[in-house]
C-alpha cells in the first residue's frame, strides 16, 4: 500500500511499530528510524545509490535489523505543491519498494526538509564537510519526524 494520507497509513499499522524514513536523492539515500511508539526520529546511515538491486539489498538489511513495520518516503513537491520529475522518481521508487518489501509506504511532503536539517547542523557548529556527509540522513530524520508528529497527534 502506497499512500499520501497519514490516516490510511496509520490504519495500516494499528499497533504502531518502527518506521524507516527515506530521503531519496540522485546519488544517495538518507535513512532514519523512529521508535515503535512514534515519538522520535533518529538519523541513520546514508546509502550511496546504485542500481535498484543493490539499493534494495541495503534497505532490506535495515528493515530486518530494526524490524521495520512501514516506510516514510520523502516526496519532493515543488513549492506550489505540484509534482515534478523528482516526485515522479520518488513515486516509482515507492512502487518498487512496495513490491520488494510488502510494507505500507507513506509519501510525505519533504519541502524544506533539507534546509531544516542543514540549519540544525549549522546550529550545532558542524563543519561544512561533515554537513555534506550527513545532510541526507538528517533530512530523512526531519521527514520522518514530521510524519510521526502527525501520526501521533491524532490529527490525521
Amino acid at each position: 500500500m502506497i499512500t499520501e494520507s497519514a490516516l490510511d497509513f496509520a490504519d495500516a499499522l494499528p499497533d504502531g511499530g518502527v518506521l524507516l524514513g527515506l530521503d531519496l536523492g540522485t546519488k544517495t539515500i538518507g535513512t532514519a528510524t523512529c521508535d515503535a511508539g512514534w515519538r522520535f526520529a533518529t538519523n541513520g546511515k546514508t546509502i550511496v545509490r546504485g542500481k535498484w538491486g543493490k539499493d534494495r539489498e541495503k534497505i532490506a538489511a535495515l528493515i530486518a535489523e530494526r524490524t521495520v513495520k512501514g516506510l516514510v518516503l520523502g516526496l519532493p513537491l515543488n513549492m506550489d505543491g505540484s509534482a515534478g520529475p523528482r516526485a515522479q522518481a520518488s513515486r516509482a521508487f515507492a512502487r518498487n519498494a512496495a513490491e520488494a518489501f510488502a510494507l505500507p509506504i507513506l509519501l510525505w511532503d519533504e519541502r524544506w526538509s533539507t534546509q531544516s536539517a542543514e540549519a540544525a547542523m549549522i546550529g550545532q557548529d558542524m563543519s561544512r564537510k561533515k554537513r555534506a556527509e550527513a545532510i541526507d540522513s538528517h533530512a530523512a530524520a526531519v521527514i520522518l519526524q514530521g510524519a510521526i508528529d502527525r501520526l501521533a497527534s491524532g490529527m490525521l
